[in-house]
């Protein structure tokens, strides 16, 4: 076979989930048109029953984004003008936004280097009079240390909020994600996810029912009779759509989660003695559901360098994150001194091709491409 006639490897195959459950999908569909309910109806209530059995929590809530979950959450705490929450210097900017959105300042704590995602100990010493929340974020598919995080938070009678958006199904100890101890966890549903909808959309998970009770004043302009309104709120709300296709979905996010760890187990053990790349490691606690797998190279240039030699294979990657999030535009005045752990993941970090509908042969020539590369 020529190198033309080699098929190229999306980075992720968006339309494989709806091709393997298109029977079930249009049939959900067609019974959602049919019924003349699009909003805050029956498909709605079942999948947030659904879900928030899943994840072991008596309350789910479901938004129009993740980003809508979190700052509808820290709303819901009372978090506002003036006030600090703690989140990590290395994440998508979709962590930090909903802070700002508060009125509250987001304090970056530089990850753990090799598993990316914050440590008690670090957030232990950016606590001020003014933290109101530390915002966790289960990066990557790797759970942050939850029972090590709540210890430090029990100390100074903080809320734990975790921003699980790329976590659903993994594993903290044996339980699963949004278990707690968090007082909640916020979930996307944006299509790329271990979880995904067909468009955007997010929930809460909380074992707080009066918190339950304030996020669906909070998504639903204040309203629990129509027009007649209780607080300042907003409009965010999952439709009846993509509550069924999540419904469905669900079921099958175990499945799909395994397949994910294979196509994770292939390039772990086919790149392991691959020195120019550091490979993500699972820490002995954790449990990845893998929505990404993040190699680490040298530096930028050999980063770039390597991104060449997939694309010219028909590879397609990603980098989480190419920029710092302090140095985005939006808050680099905002935070001038340097935040070396997440800088520099920035220029070396590298996504490869992973989904749960990836074939073998796809698996199997990333590594080989991979491994040219390194010779």
């Amino acid at each position: 076979m020529t190198a033309a006639a080699i098929p190229a490897v999306p980075f992720l195959d968006l339309a494989a989930p709806y091709e393997e459950l298109h029977t079930e999908i249009d049939r959900a569909v067609s019974r959602v048109l049919r019924s003349g309910r699009y909003l805050l109806g029956p498909e709605l209530a079942d999948f947030e029953a659904s879900f928030a059995q899943y994840c072991n929590r008596p309350h789910c809530v479901a938004a129009g984004s993740g980003s809508d979950a979190i700052e509808l959450t820290l709303r819901a705490l009372g978090v506002g003008p003036g006030d600090e929450v703690i989140v990590p210097s290395h994440t998508f900017i979709g962590t930090w936004l909903p802070i700002s959105a508060t009125g509250a300042r987001p304090v970056p704590v530089e990850p753990e280097p090799e598993l990316y995602v914050l440590t008690g100990e670090g957030i232990e010493a950016a606590i001020t009079p003014r933290t109101r929340a530390i915002l966790p974020v289960h990066l990557y598919g790797h759970p942050a240390d939850l029972d090590a995080i709540a210890a430090v938070a029990d100390r100074h009678s903080l809320p734990v909020v975790e921003d699980a958006a790329q976590a659903h199904g993994s594993r903290l100890r044996g339980r699963v994600v949004g278990s707690g101890p968090s007082v909640a966890a916020a979930f996307s549903f944006y299509p790329g996810k271990n979880l995904g909808a067909f468009g955007d959309g997010g929930a809460v998970v909380t074992g707080d029912a009066e918190l339950a009770e304030r996020l669906r004043l909070l998504r639903n302009y204040g309203s629990r009779t129509k027009y007649v309104h209780e607080v300042e709120a907003t409009n965010s709300r999952l439709d009846e759509v993509q509550a069924a296709i999540l419904r469905i979905k669900l079921d099958r996010l175990e499945e799909w989660n395994a397949r994910r760890r294979a196509v994770a187990d292939t390039y772990r053990q086919g790149l392991a003695d691959v020195d120019r790349l550091v490979l993500p490691r699972t820490a002995e606690w954790a449990e990845s559901a893998w929505h990404l797998f993040v190699v680490r190279a040298r530096s930028r240039a050999d980063r770039d360098d390597l991104v060449t030699a997939l694309s010219a294979a028909g590879v397609g990657t990603i980098v989480h994150y190419p920029t710092a999030v302090h140095r985005s535009a939006v808050y680099t005045s905002r935070y001038p001194a340097p935040f070396p752990v997440a800088e520099a993941l920035a220029d070396q970090v590298l996504s490869l091709p992973i989904g749960p509908h990836q074939p073998e042969s796809a698996t199997a020539r990333v590594v080989d491409v991979v491994k040219e590369w390194a010779r």
